[in-house]
């Protein structure tokens, strides 16, 4: 087959300067990155040697080799792994950020480069061209396991790339880098050794440095042990940080480190991490969890569903068991008995180190939970065994503090009378914080919950209370805030009216806007604003409904209650007219209506008809009317 030239994807030329000159900060990462994908090849065909024999005629001792040629500036990177076809060539080495290019591009605008530097470019998957910052040109010949065939690829990082047949004897890739003059540091073989003990001595496979001079012999530069197989306290807090970084493909500082071994009816090693950085693609349904299982340092699979739910799919890491054989296949591995234990016993001890940071650390907690809170709350949700668990450490804003709270705090700073959870639902503290429904309780001082992740429409109606005390939507049904003893005078008095003028006025008003309202009733939650909308008993909360609505899960919304404020000014005046049978019929329907939209507008609704709310309020202008 003649050799073929391919251009990169679009916006390539522009990925590959940046990951030459931003993206990371020390040049002598790159060989991290080209040793983690040698030891991730031979981790694969050990797995596939498991179940197809004939690959193993030449694995009997995985290992990668550093070549140096300082005559010819160059850096040979190989392994005896699992390999590439053209095919896989092509698409692995010829798309730039796989897991997508024009988020990537989306993540970089507005950010210097100090901004890119520390988080970006473990999220989109572009380690590999890191050697385009010491290589001005790369040159990656590889044999699938297997296969009779090999392939070279080669680019100078400006665009294209020409892939060709070649020549190679076993299986295994070789990355030969021709290095630029500026970088020829890395042609010395004590800065190469330094590199690796630095940050590739927990690689499983010896790293081989090859030698100089005639009669020198190899020289392994790593530990060459798994990691998760040593004892914690030869361990050290960097080297735990450089086996997140391969193992997660990450390159924030793990959050929070759990290595742990459990022995008993079943055995197994969790080494785990928690990130301290929010991937970008955490809310992605097909992300999948970066959790790999391993039977006896052998690699089975990375993609195994029933290893660890969905809502702790941000944890990254490894397990070993020796209770799993080794032939077992992916799919049987879904209803292993096994490892549906281990999976028990995982979200127990993550769940129990959360809750011991969280006592421990509110502070240094909160930052994780801006970062994974949302994910874990599906939990609640989705995992019914856990889920008092996971309500105990779960945090949220209120109204009450600057902090988050926990349910368990919130409980201890109820008022007497107090027997209801009071929520709010939203996208937004501040304009949650803003909301006139929250007026009452803020005049009593009694502390509301802001619910602002779209999860805590779902597990709150499901959940239903927490330590006997129901959860309350305060913008759903009445308030009931009268029979709650605060100990602080109250800032609303009780309307002074008659009573019966309310009523007619509650009843004139419905009368006029028909069955655009459900109902219209005087408020006891108002203090500031004139109306408010509410849903009523047994509807939905008005946030769900307003999400399922623009997801197109329901037709229409339910009709809504509308209260208005006895105290508020508005409201005065038109008790004053609600007798004046002339101004009542000049202007009253159209108070009315004004009034209803008004409720909408703060609730983020458009009004009932755009020309009728303009025509009625040019004529109250115009007529000068105080309302």
């Amino acid at each position: 087959m003649a050799k073929e030239t391919f251009t990169f994807q679009a916006e390539v030329g522009k990925i590959l300067d940046i990951v030459a000159h931003s993206l990371y900060s020390e040049k002598e990462v790159f060989l991290r990155e080209l040793i983690s994908n040698s030891s991730d090849a031979c981790d694969k065909l050990r797995y596939a040697t498991i179940t197809d024999s004939k690959l193993a005629k030449d694995t009997a001792d995985f290992k990668i080799e550093i070549d140096l040629n300082k005559k010819e500036k160059t850096i040979t990177i190989s392994d005896n792994g699992i390999g590439m076809t053209r095919d896989e060539m092509v698409e692995s080495l010829g798309t730039i950020a796989k897991s997508g290019t024009q988020a990537f591009m989306e993540s970089l605008e507005g950010k210097d480069d100090k901004d890119v530097q520390s988080s970006l470019i473990g999220q989109f998957g572009v380690g590999f061209y890191s050697a385009f910052m010491v290589a001005d040109n790369i040159t990656v010949i590889s044999k699938k396991a297997g296969s009779s065939d090999a392939w070279s690829w080669k680019s100078d990082g400006k665009g294209s790339f020409e892939v060709d047949e070649s020549q190679k004897g076993n299986q295994g890739t070789e990355v030969i880098l021709s290095i630029s003059d500026k970088d020829k540091e890395f042609l010395d073989p004590f800065r190469i050794e330094s590199v690796v003990k630095k940050y590739s001595d927990h690689i499983a496979q010896p790293v081989i440095l090859k030698p100089q001079k005639k009669g020198e012999e190899d020289k392994v530069l790593n530990n060459a042990s798994a990691l998760w197989t040593r004892d914690k306290k030869d361990i050290s807090a960097e080297q735990y940080k450089e086996f997140y970084h391969h193992v997660g493909m990450a390159y924030d500082d793990p959050w929070l480190t759990l290595h742990n071994k459990a022995e008993g009816l079943i055995s197994y090693t969790n080494l785990l991490f928690i990130p301290s950085t929010r991937p970008f693609d955490i809310f992605n349904p097909d992300r999948k969890s970066n959790l790999k299982l391993y039977v006896r340092r052998v690699f089975i699979t990375d993609d195994c569903e029933g290893l660890i739910p969905p809502y702790l799919r941000f944890v990254k890491g490894v397990i070993d068991t020796d209770d799993i054989d080794l032939n077992v296949s992916r799919e049987m591995l879904q209803n292993n008995p096994v490892v549906a234990k281990i999976k028990s016993a995982i979200i127990k001890r993550i769940i129990s180190e959360l809750k011991k940071k969280a006592n421990k650390d509110p502070e240094d907690y909160a930052k994780f939970w801006e970062a994974f809170g949302a994910v874990l709350k599906e939990g609640i949700h989705e995992d019914f065994t856990n889920r008092d668990k996971i309500l105990e450490v779960s945090r949220f804003k209120s109204s009450e503090v600057d902090k988050y709270t926990s349910l368990e705090e919130y409980i201890t700073r109820m008022k007497k009378g107090q027997d209801k959870i009071y929520y709010i639902s939203g996208e937004d503290v501040e304009k949650l914080s803003q909301s006139p429904h929250l007026e009452g309780f803020k005049a009593k001082g009694i502390e509301v919950l802001f619910m602002t992740d779209p999860v805590d429409e779902f597990w709150l109606p499901s959940v239903g209370k927490y330590s006997e005390k129901d959860f309350q939507s305060i913008t759903k049904g009445g308030a009931d805030l009268d029979k709650i003893k605060t100990g602080k005078k109250d800032t609303k008095e009780k309307d002074k009216k008659n009573n019966k003028s309310i009523d007619k006025l509650v009843a004139s008003i419905k009368v006029a806007l028909g069955d655009e309202v459900k109902e219209v009733k005087s408020s006891e939650r108002l203090t500031d604003s004139a109306v408010c909308l509410v849903a009523g008993e047994g509807d939905m909360d008005m946030h769900l409904e307003k999400l399922l609505k623009q997801h197109q899960q329901i037709d229409k919304t339910s009709q809504k209650v509308l209260e208005i404020n006895p105290s508020h000014p508005l409201i005065n005046d038109l008790l004053k007219i609600l007798d004046n049978e002339k101004e009542k019929n000049l202007f009253f329907d159209d108070a009315s209506w004004l009034l209803l939209d008004q409720a909408k507008i703060m609730e983020g609704q458009p009004v009932s008809d755009p020309n009728k709310f303009a025509r009625r309020m040019n004529a109250l202008m115009q007529r000068g009317i105080k309302i």
